[in-house]
């Protein structure tokens, strides 16, 4: 009887072990999946500044500081690699991206053009398709590296190669500073 429950108890650890390792593994597969979420739409943003930038370039003569700006951050996005890198990097291309926005307000030719309208929205469909996918890629690299953290998973991640997956974060403080909304009214005096 004795032997029967060992040998019960042994299949019960076994078979623990195998869901243990297998959920792992499918956690592991699904950060790097929501990796390349982001990755694919870092590359259609990435895609579609040289469009941008061609389009403004020649009624933005006298920005070409901030046009070459954009095309620097946009060359160090792309040759990014990592996580922390590639954050760094596209938070530099935001704020370049920023800029130009703001400087395109200033001609009256550029704020008409469609193609330009057109790029601007389309970049920032893409931006919010980017912040999704950082999001996604968050949560399911957290819920990773808390798996494979927690006792009784974490006797099984050295089998399962499990390291924990960096998460997205923003370091830059511009971009992590909170806008200044001021809503009074100043009201002449009466």
């Amino acid at each position: 009887m004795a032997t029967i429950v060992l040998l019960v108890v042994l299949v019960v650890i076994v078979l623990w072990v195998i869901g243990a390792y297998n959920h792992l593994i499918a956690l592991k597969n699904q950060v790097a999946n929501a990796w390349k979420q982001i990755d694919v739409q870092l590359k259609r943003r990435h895609d579609l500044i040289p469009n941008l930038v061609n389009t403004v370039k020649g009624a933005m003569e006298f920005e070409r500081g901030t046009l070459e700006a954009v095309i620097a951050a946009r060359n160090k996005a792309v040759g990014a690699t990592g996580v922390k890198q590639t954050a760094q990097a596209e938070g530099e291309l935001t704020q370049a991206l920023g800029r130009l926005f703001a400087l395109t307000e200033a001609y009256p030719d550029l704020k008409a053009n469609q193609n330009v309208l057109q790029l601007q929205e389309e970049l920032t469909s893409t931006e919010n398709k980017v912040g999704f996918a950082r999001q996604l890629y968050n949560d399911t690299a957290t819920q990773y590296n808390t798996k494979q953290a927690t006792f009784p998973t974490l006797l099984v991640a050295g089998l399962a190669k499990a390291t924990p997956a960096e998460l997205w974060e923003i370091e830059d403080a511009a971009e992590r500073a909170v806008p200044n909304v001021d809503l009074s009214f100043n009201k002449p005096a009466t």
